[in-house]
């Protein structure tokens, strides 16, 4: 996924989700609590002095997402170790993250539910009013249209937008399905803040300048194209074949130590392989001192 003002040039970090064209975001250093309990600062200069990286920016969508399970439940606190199990990270990581939104906690308390989510959902941006419309809606764009996750994260789903004379008129989840030529109109009618292209890429870039025209300024892309954007516009690329390659590229790694040993034990069985003390060697033949090592540190004669 990737985070530019102008195009979405697809960089992706070794998690899968793409790289920021800046790398950094810039977030809110408020109302934290220090572990001695005193407040953190509280002041523009601060806030603006805290550069948060793009990696912490994901993670605080996944400890916001933690968070609300929390408070569902009744808890009003929780600590650094519980928040990070659940998130999935370790607690040092997660008090480095929290530290960048102004929030260290309270020693043997923890954080505090309500406030925390109060911070990261302030360090977020989504103390704003969102809609959203989709433009798309095949197979890719009515799967998302239909996920409900949308509009309890505060992203409601609010317009829909097809060529399909199939589709155009119909109804999805209550909303009816719009032609494309109906974009400027009713994106400006809704106040729409976040156009989700899930079009094919051969219309992908015109139905980009449609949103761009009608004030839409955050996109988010599913079309398998690069698109072009004024400065002022974010574009965020999902291209889920990508992600896909990418984690078939960290699977081969992690297996490719395990078929290196396999392929050696085989040649060594064959007997063109011998082990030695330091690794294993290919056999020497009489070569004496010439023996190869394939894996150790230091030749090792047969």
């Amino acid at each position: 996924m990737t985070l530019h003002p102008r195009a979405d040039l697809s960089g992706h970090g070794s998690n899968g989700a793409a790289a920021s064209n800046s790398g950094a975001t810039h977030g809110d250093a408020t109302h934290g609590t220090e572990e001695n309990g005193a407040s953190a600062p509280n002041n523009d200069e601060a806030r603006l002095a805290r550069v948060i990286p793009e990696a912490t920016v994901g993670r605080l969508a996944v400890y916001l997402r933690v968070l609300g399970d929390l408070a569902t439940t009744g808890s009003e606190t929780v600590s650094s170790e519980d928040l990070a199990t659940a998130a999935g990270v370790n607690s040092a990581k997660l008090r480095k993250d929290l530290s960048y939104i102004g929030s260290n906690g309270t020693r043997g308390v923890g954080y505090e539910v309500a406030r925390l989510v109060q911070q990261i959902e302030h360090t977020l941006g989504l103390t704003e009013r969102h809609a959203v419309a989709l433009v798309g809606v095949g197979n890719l764009g009515h799967a998302l249209a239909g996920y409900p996750g949308f509009s309890s994260r505060g992203f409601p789903l609010c317009a829909l937008f097809d060529v399909d004379p199939d589709l155009v008129g119909s109804h999805i989840n209550g909303i009816v399905v719009e032609h494309i030529d109906q974009i400027a109109r009713v994106c400006r009618g809704a106040g729409v803040t976040i156009g989700v292209i899930a079009t094919p890429g051969a219309s992908a870039q015109a139905v980009c300048d449609q949103l761009v025209a009608a004030g839409v300024r955050s996109i988010l892309n599913f079309a398998p194209v690069v698109l072009q954007v004024p400065g002022e516009v974010e574009v965020r690329k999902v291209d889920l074949a990508v992600e896909m390659q990418i984690l078939s590229f960290h699977v081969a790694q992690r297996h490719g130590d395990r078929a290196l040993l396999s392929n050696s034990a085989h040649e060594a069985v064959s007997g063109s392989l011998v082990p030695g003390m330091n690794g294993i060697v290919k056999s020497a033949k009489g070569a004496g001192d010439d023996a190869e090592v394939l894996s150790g540190s230091t030749v090792t004669p047969r």
